[in-house]
C-alpha cells in the first residue's frame, strides 16, 4: 500500500510527504471486491491527511501527527448508506429508473434520480411518463430491443444518461492516461493565507460548486480539516432528499440563481474572498459564468481552483454527465466485478465518489501549501474516470466475504450526531491524537445567507 500511497502524493507534487500511521486491518471486509476497493480506499483518505499535515507544515511550520482506521475509511466509503434520521430511517439513494438494463446485445446503465433526467431518458427513447412500474416495464421493452451502443448515444443526444457496459479493454483502447491527479500552475496573488490555526486548513475559504458525493465528499473534508466552506446551489433545481443533508454536512449552503446578472456578480463576490474553487460541472460548462479556470486566474488570481468530471476532459465523452455508478459500468468494472459473467457487478461502496472526494480535499490542501510557499495558484483536475482506472489498474484479487449485519455494526462504531435528531459517519483520520468532527450542525440545506462567517 505504501508504493500506491507515494505514487498518489508524487501526483500531487508531495514527494517528501509521509503517510499517516494505519491502525486496523488493511483490507475491510465489508469492502470486499475483486478489485484493489480497500487499498484505494484507504490511500485516497490516506492522501488527504497527509496534504493536509504538509499545509500545516507550510503554514506553521510544524507537521501534526497524522493517523488513520481503516475500519473508520471503511464506514466512511458508505456514508450516505449509514445516514439516518431521527426515527433511524435511511435513505434510498437510486430511483427506480437508474438501474441495469438488458440491451438486444449486452447491458445498458441508465441514471435517472432528477427529475430533469428521468424526463429526458424517458423523451429520448420515446416512453410516456407514468408510475414507475407502468414506465419501468415500457422502458425495458424499448431497450431490450436495441443494441446498447445505441440507447447509450439516443439517451445522450436527448440530453439524458445511460451507458452501454464495456469491458476494461474497450474502455481503454480509446483514450490515454491521464495521472491521477492533475496538478498544473494557474495564477499568482497578492493575498497571503489566512492566519494559521487550530486546524490546517483554518482560516480558509472553499467555495464549493458540486453535487452528489464527490465533490461535497471533498469540501465537507475540507470543513472538518478547518476550511470555511460555502456550498452554493441553483435554487430552480432543488437536491435531491439524501444529498440536501448528507451534501451539506462540514459546510454551510445557500441559494444564488447564476443565471441572472446579479447572482453571476455575487458569485463572483464570493469568489473575491475564496482561497478555493471547488467545481463538479461538465468541463465547459461554467464558462458562460466566467469561472473556467483561466478565468478564475484572470479575475480572482490566487485562488486555487479544483476541477472534477465524471469523464475527463478529452473527446465525446468531456462533454457528457456522469456519475459513479455510470462510471463503473463504462469503464469496465461492472464486468470486471461480475459474479457470474452475465451481469455486471458492482463496487461495494461507491468508491470512485468518495476516493475521488478525498483526493479533491487533498489537491485542494496541496495546491494551498504550493501558495504558501511560492504565492502561485494552482489548477487540480479529476475525474471519477481516472479514478476507475486507477483502481482497474491495480488488478484483480480473490474477494473476501462480509454481512450486512458486520457492516452495520461496523458503522456504528463511527457514527455521531448530525443535529436535528440525525446521525451520520464522523470524519475519518486523527490529528495529534485527536478525531476529526463536523462543523457547521445540523445541515441546512439553502439556509445560510450567501457570505463569509
Amino acid at each position: 500500500m505504501v508504493p500506491l500511497l507515494d505514487s498518489v502524493l508524487a501526483d500531487l507534487g508531495l514527494t517528501d510527504v509521509a503517510g499517516p500511521r494505519l491502525a486496523g486491518d488493511p483490507q475491510p471486509a465489508v469492502l470486499a471486491s475483486p478489485l484493489a476497493v480497500a487499498d484505494c480506499a484507504i490511500v485516497s483518505v490516506a492522501a488527504c491527511l497527509a496534504a493536509a499535515a504538509d499545509l500545516a507544515s507550510a503554514r506553521a511550520g510544524r507537521r501534526p501527527d497524522i493517523a488513520l482506521d481503516t475500519a473508520h475509511v471503511a464506514a466512511a466509503m458508505r456514508s450516505e448508506v449509514w445516514l439516518r434520521d431521527a426515527d433511524g430511517r435511511g435513505i434510498d439513494g437510486f430511483a427506480p429508473l437508474s438501474r441495469l438494463w438488458r440491451a438486444a446485445d449486452g447491458w445498458v446503465r441508465t441514471h435517472a434520480n432528477y427529475p430533469w433526467h428521468r424526463k429526458a431518458l424517458l423523451a429520448s427513447l420515446g416512453v410516456p411518463d407514468g408510475s414507475d412500474t407502468t414506465v419501468r416495464a415500457a422502458l425495458a421493452n424499448v431497450i431490450a430491443a436495441r443494441p446498447a451502443l445505441e440507447v447509450e448515444r439516443v439517451v445522450y443526444a436527448g440530453g439524458g444518461l445511460a451507458v452501454a457496459a464495456r469491458t476494461q479493454a474497450e474502455w481503454q483502447a480509446a483514450g490515454g492516461k491521464p495521472p491521477l491527479v492533475s496538478v498544473a500552475p494557474l495564477s499568482r496573488g497578492s493575498l497571503p493565507l489566512a492566519e494559521p490555526g487550530r486546524l490546517p486548513a483554518s482560516g480558509l475559504k472553499v467555495l464549493d460548486l458540486t453535487r452528489v458525493i464527490a465533490g461535497p465528499v471533498g469540501t465537507r473534508m475540507l470543513g472538518a480539516l478547518g476550511a470555511d466552506v460555502l456550498r452554493v446551489d441553483a435554487p430552480r433545481r432543488p437536491e435531491l432528499p439524501l444529498h440536501a443533508v448528507d451534501g451539506v454536512i462540514g459546510k454551510a449552503s445557500c441559494g444564488l440563481d447564476a443565471g441572472t446578472a446579479h447572482g453571476r456578480e455575487a458569485l463572483h463576490r464570493l469568489l473575491d474572498q475564496a482561497d478555493v474553487l471547488v467545481t463538479g460541472y461538465r468541463p465547459g460548462a461554467l464558462r458562460r459564468l466566467g469561472l473556467d479556470p483561466d478565468q478564475v486566474a484572470d479575475r480572482h488570481p490566487g485562488t486555487v481552483v479544483v476541477t472534477l468530471s465524471a469523464w475527463g476532459t478529452a473527446g465525446i465523452w468531456g462533454t457528457r454527465r456522469g456519475f459513479d455508478s455510470l462510471v463503473q459500468v463504462a469503464t469496465g468494472i461492472g464486468w470486471a466485478t461480475s459474479t457470474d459473467g452475465i451481469q455486471p457487478g458492482t463496487l461495494p461502496c461507491q468508491l470512485l465518489d468518495h476516493a475521488t472526494g478525498y483526493l479533491i480535499a487533498a489537491g485542494a490542501l496541496a495546491g494551498l501549501a504550493r501558495r504558501a510557499r511560492t504565492g502561485e495558484a494552482a489548477h487540480v483536475s479529476l475525474s471519477l474516470a481516472r479514478t476507475a482506472r486507477w483502481l482497474l489498474d491495480q488488478g484483480s484479487k480473490p474477494a473476501g466475504r462480509s454481512t450486512g449485519e458486520d457492516a452495520a455494526r461496523q458503522a456504528d462504531a463511527y457514527r455521531t450526531a448530525l443535529g436535528n435528531g440525525w446521525s451520520g459517519i464522523s470524519p475519518p483520520g486523527q490529528l495529534d491524537g485527536r478525531p476529526l468532527s463536523w462543523p457547521h450542525l445540523p445541515p441546512a440545506y439553502l439556509r445560510a445567507r450567501p457570505g463569509w462567517s
